[in-house]
């Protein structure tokens, strides 16, 4: 039996498929061209796209790289691109290499 997902996790997942989406429309490409250039089939970009949770993260690095947001992508969620992260630095086995 399968766990449901928590609402925020859905809902997350949904948004960054916009948001994959948009960026899509904006940088004027076609869902054919984004899957060719992320080496992924039409059909798993669409999913990607409409929020399904089921899509492999290598998916969504694949199709970050193809849109040109994989270095925007990665930093969200550097913790030394924090105040928090860079005060607790510490505790991290990595140092700041940018």
């Amino acid at each position: 039996m399968a766990k449901t997902l928590p609402t925020a996790v859905v809902r997350s997942a949904q948004e960054i498929g916009a948001d994959f989406a948009a960026w899509r429309k904006i940088l004027g490409l076609t869902a054919a061209q984004v899957a060719d250039r992320a080496d992924v089939t039409r059909d798993t970009l669409r999913k990607l796209e409409t929020g399904d949770s089921t899509v492999g993260f290598h998916v969504v690095l694949r199709v970050a790289r193809a849109l040109g947001v994989l270095d925007s992508f990665t930093s969200a969620v550097d913790p030394l691109d924090t105040d928090l992260g860079r005060a607790r630095a510490g505790q991290l086995d990595r140092k700041r290499v940018r």
